[in-house]
């Protein structure tokens, strides 16, 4: 079983080594185990303090030495870890977003005719719009985007999810805007004018949401498939917490002697959530420069373009 905190004590212990041309690997009896099914990594250059986790000292044990398989599975995960990272940053205003969106609907006309349409049903859009592009995407646009690029699902991985990122920064454009026109309007404004930042979030779920977990999953050996869905969920939930802490932030920062922070009014009337919606946008634009730093620095360990298999003439 794959233990990345042994891999990190062993290379520790070993840091003073000189590291061996040739690394003498540490047999491991798996007879009958799991872990004979894994495919083996081929050797890496890069992180090569790892590899120190190789060299036998005479001693056994999964603390004195490791495998290369354990060593290579260490370094897929520490090159995940900055994209990991700079997706949680990045997922914040997501979640903002789908968070004070309804609110901004409850001080909205939310009649449609003699309807009273409820602001939560908004969430339909999104969900009605990835029903419709996740068919659209792969009957159509993968199979153009892979004659034009080459890649097999027509753009990366990373690329999926920059886009899902872009939209999420123009989502909290628009809502900023519409937060402001809502607030100076003298007639109460129509609930619909909410569903362009909805139909945007709908596009930032079917492009990085899956772009993302298939990321993880593609990347991980195949020993690894589950630490990878672990770490896609452990990105939205920690990127939750990381709004919770921006909101208290901003409300800590604007908060004056007798006036509240931007968020703390007795209704939205009496907030600052257009300014707020501004601080997000920001934030989300640091944060997609920092993802873009890291995914052109990545080095995908499968290659996302189609390999062309030669055909032997002489088989029928």
């Amino acid at each position: 079983q794959f233990c990345l905190s042994q891999v990190l004590v062993v290379a520790f212990r070993n840091r003073k080594l000189e590291l061996p041309e040739k690394l003498e690997e540490a047999t491991e009896s798996c007879t009958g185990t799991r872990a004979c099914s894994v495919d083996a990594l081929a050797p890496t250059n890069s992180l090569k303090f790892l590899d120190k986790a190789c060299i036998n000292r005479g001693q056994s044990g999964a603390w004195s030495v490791s495998s290369l398989r354990k060593v290579e599975e260490t370094k897929v995960i520490l090159h995940v870890l900055p994209l990991f990272v700079s997706s949680m940053i990045g997922y914040i205003s997501n979640v903002i977003l789908f968070t004070f969106t309804v609110q901004q609907g409850t001080m909205t006309n939310t009649r449609l005719g003699k309807i009273h349409v409820s602001p939560a049903t908004l969430f339909i859009i999104p969900i009605i719009f990835q029903m419709l592009m996740l068919a659209v995407y792969d009957q159509f646009l993968v199979p153009f985007l892979r004659r034009r690029t080459g890649y097999v699902g027509g753009v990366t991985h990373l690329q999926r999810i920059g886009i899902g990122f872009v939209t999420m920064l123009l989502a909290s454009v628009i809502a900023a805007i519409v937060e402001r026109k809502r607030k100076e309007a003298v007639v109460q404004m129509s609930l619909f004018w909410l569903a362009p930042q909805f139909f945007l979030l709908g596009v930032a779920d079917v492009t990085s949401f899956t772009g993302l977990l298939e990321f993880f999953n593609s990347e991980a050996p195949r020993g690894m498939k589950s630490i990878a869905t672990a770490l896609f969920w452990c990105a939205l939930g920690l990127a939750s917490l990381l709004a919770t802490t921006l909101v208290e932030i901003v409300n800590k920062a604007t908060r004056h002697r007798r006036q509240g922070g931007w968020l703390e009014g007795t209704s939205l009337n009496n907030s600052r959530l257009d300014l707020f919606y501004w601080v997000v946008a920001v934030v989300g634009l640091l944060g997609f420069c920092n993802y873009l730093y890291w995914a052109k620095k990545y080095v995908y360990q499968h290659n996302p373009h189609i390999v062309e298999t030669s055909v032997d003439q002489d088989s029928p």
